[in-house]
């Protein structure tokens, strides 16, 4: 190696040290394996899944960027996750611990056994359920009155796996 080479390497050496010198009196951290520092802004764009135009409006203006001497602005990683991070809302499931979405779980238990005895008894289906609205008796979600395929529902629904030949009818064909 030639002594105007040496020469060289040690001055970016001097250089190189007295940056991570200032770098330290800064509070920077110097560190020792990066993956990724920053993103362009088409990078940070896509990375969220918006337009850059999106990403410069309502972006930019909250984060911190670093401008370089060319012009270009760079999105450092952790201002991109602070940001998200800031943004994420839990699942409403989350939110809701104590209710389960959906309907209520089923029609109560002497009920069921009513609509299988009228069944059983040879009534078909509508007759079930004119029996059940003459009797006032609230559907399982609330609703205003019994229907023959809601009858036809619920005997699917409460049937066991050693429940007689008419039952399997019903679920196979949908009626009575």
């Amino acid at each position: 190696m030639t002594s105007r080479r040496r020469r060289r390497q040690a001055a970016a050496q001097r250089r190189h040290e007295r940056n991570q010198e200032a770098a330290r009196a800064s509070g920077l951290r110097i560190a020792e394996e990066v993956d990724r520092l920053t993103y362009t802004r088409q990078q940070a764009a896509e990375a969220l899944g918006i337009s850059l135009a999106t990403l410069d409006r309502r972006v930019v203006p909250v984060i911190a960027t670093v401008e370089t001497e060319w012009g270009r602005r760079l999105i450092p990683v952790f201002e991109l996750e602070r940001y998200l991070a800031e943004r994420t809302k839990p699942s409403r499931a989350a939110r809701r611990p104590g209710k389960r979405a959906g309907r209520k779980a089923s029609v109560p238990p002497d009920l069921v056994k009513r609509i299988r005895a009228e069944h059983a008894r040879g009534n078909s289906l509508g007759e079930i359920a004119r029996r059940l609205n003459a009797d006032r008796v609230p559907t399982a979600q609330g609703g205003r009155q019994w229907w023959p395929s809601t009858v036809r529902n619920v005997l699917a629904r409460s049937s066991s796996p050693e429940s007689s030949p008419s039952d399997a009818a019903i679920r196979r064909r949908g009626h009575a």
